[in-house]
């Protein structure tokens, strides 16, 4: 039976644990928080990531918790709309709190897996037939493989691969997130701010009885230490004072907000996404910034082809984590070169692009090619083909450690 330690409890970990544990393999999964996440800002599926929920049986459930986002408003300081989008150009198809679907993950695997919360992994030792891992707890266990799911700064990348530096990739810009009282009154819509090189935006969420803030803002790179929360807030506060519209209510929200979220916007770019028994998936490996839309269908994606090549190779991982590459690296740069487009158009440099952008909004409905670009994010969600892996022999399923 292949043992296999997954690093990360959000959103690509559970889902490699559901197909991993129906092909016959058994799961361990570490995560520092303490529990699952709860909270968090909206998540999109386009494409080929919702054929995977259909294949693993949620869609129905992620569709009855979907936030059924309308339009979202652009409006200048005096909060008067100057242009609206279409629903699915910020929702996608599809659209989700990450609390509720790291949820309904969660209760998917948590009788199949053994899960360690409020630990980690401290270090990794491979040799030609497995793992020892180390963590912080003093735990000591050897497994068949690792998996790296825990984000843009995963700790397993740091450790098989080397320091970040050497492959995260700043776009230049920061952005925060959280949870916020609905002042607006916002039925299922939202409203959003733009200065040269800064954006403010809230949108309802939970059937209108909160809203979500969102700052993002153009900058050289910053020198902050990740886990100092007051002092990623004072950072906001510094950026956005002085701003118009409702910028100075939802700064409030800082002192009093349960989930706030702050990060560079980043992406992760390897010429190979595993080292010898280790391997990532979702923004370890291939993180496309949360301005492509894309971030969470390639976690959901990249753990289906992920487990399901490892199937095909009857647990033979160097085979299986050569085509895990060849079948993710295109559907990677279409979802990056998205995420580097979309960074232009929702944090404008100057104003003449704002007005420039703005117009084209308010002109979409009128012009000729407006379903080309309509179903451009669209195209870029199915830009991979994917393999029915479950018609392939299946092995026993594997007990819960």
């Amino acid at each position: 039976m292949t043992t296999v330690l997954i690093s990360g409890a959000s959103v690509g970990g559970p889902a490699l644990v559901y197909w991993l544990h129906g092909y016959g393999f058994t799961t361990t999964v570490v995560e520092r928080a303490p529990a699952p996440s709860p909270g968090g800002y909206a998540v999109d599926f386009r494409g080929a990531s919702l054929k995977v929920l259909d294949r693993m049986g949620i869609l129905a459930e992620v569709e009855a918790r979907a936030t059924r986002m309308g339009s979202m408003v652009y409006v200048n300081e005096s909060g008067k709309a100057v242009a609206t989008t279409t629903p699915e150009a910020f929702s996608g198809e599809l659209e989700i709190l990450r609390g509720d679907l790291v949820d309904v993950l969660y209760e998917l695997t948590a009788a199949t897996t053994e899960y360690l919360f409020d630990d980690s992994i401290a270090s990794l030792d491979q040799d030609e037939s497995g793992v020892d891992a180390v963590f912080e707890s003093g735990l000591r266990r050897r497994f068949d493989l690792v998996i790296g799911a825990d984000g843009l700064h995963s700790n397993v990348r740091r450790l098989a691969f080397g320091p970040e530096s050497s492959y995260v990739h700043d776009l230049g810009y920061y952005a925060s997130v959280f949870t916020v009282e609905n002042h607006l009154g916002l039925d299922h819509t939202g409203r959003i701010f733009t200065e040269p090189g800064k954006t403010v935006g809230t949108y309802s969420a939970r059937d209108n009885t909160e809203a979500k803030a969102l700052f993002y803002f153009a900058s050289d790179p910053l020198s902050y230490d990740r886990r100092d929360v007051p002092a990623q807030q004072a950072i906001i506060a510094e950026q956005f004072a002085g701003l118009g519209w409702e910028v100075p209510r939802l700064l409030d929200g800082l002192r009093t907000t349960p989930d706030f979220y702050f990060d560079s916007i980043s992406q992760i770019k390897l010429d190979s996404y595993s080292r010898g028994r280790v391997a990532l998936v979702g923004d370890a490996g291939y993180c496309a910034s949360p301005l492509s839309g894309m971030g969470t269908s390639l976690a959901i994606v990249g753990a289906y082809v992920l487990a399901g090549e490892l199937h095909a190779a009857g647990g033979d991982h160097v085979a299986a984590f050569r085509k895990y590459d060849v079948r993710m690296r295109g559907f990677v740069a279409a979802c990056q070169k998205q995420g580097v487009d979309g960074a232009r158009w929702f944090i404008p440099e100057s104003k003449w692009f704002m007005v420039l952008r703005n117009l084209t909004f308010r002109m979409l409905p009128y012009l000729p090619w407006r379903r080309l670009i309509d179903e451009m994010p669209l195209k870029v969600g199915n830009a991979i083909e994917l393999t029915t892996y479950e018609d392939l022999p299946q092995r026993p399923a594997a007990p819960r450690p």
